[in-house]
């Protein structure tokens, strides 16, 4: 498979990634739990069917010391006992996020009022602001098909 659209050496295109590279970094510096948006990036990347960014989520997370467990039981996380409450409290507000067609209203009061719970303002603001950037990363991901399996960890430093 080859992408419609090469992303790379595409003088465009690495402006614009520079640029969204440059917000992921605001997050990493964030008190956001580095676990935690390793979770939101695989989950919304699984919702959207991206297959570049649930490869490259997967393996930083493994790079960061998650488990297989975790990392397996993402897309069944309401069943699974492995995830915390704030965790579970960002993957429903992850989905939610992610799925607003799919609700007429959009993330429900529930769902942001049990994030508020876990997390403080800060947090709160980087979680919904990675959970916009995966979004944007996953649709243009999928709009070029960009193929799957060959991140490496750190790649984009």
């Amino acid at each position: 498979m080859e992408a419609r659209l090469k992303l790379f050496g595409n003088p465009m295109a690495e402006k614009f990634l520079k640029h969204a590279a440059a917000a992921g970094k605001v997050l990493t510096d964030s008190t956001l739990p580095a676990a935690t948006q390793e979770l939101v990036g695989l989950r919304a990347s699984q919702i959207n069917g991206c297959g570049f960014c649930t490869d490259m989520h997967t393996k930083e997370a493994v790079a960061a010391g998650e488990s297989a467990v975790r990392l397996n039981l993402v897309a069944v996380w309401r069943e699974a006992t492995v995830f915390t409450e704030a965790e579970r409290a960002a993957l429903e507000l992850t989905e939610q996020g992610t799925r607003i067609a799919d609700a007429a209203g959009g993330v429900t009061d529930e769902a942001w009022a049990n994030a508020a719970e876990h997390y403080d303002e800060e947090q709160l603001t980087a979680l919904v602001s990675a959970i916009a950037l995966i979004n944007a990363f996953n649709r243009m991901n999928v709009i070029i098909q960009q193929p799957a399996g060959d991140y490496q960890v750190g790649q984009f430093g």
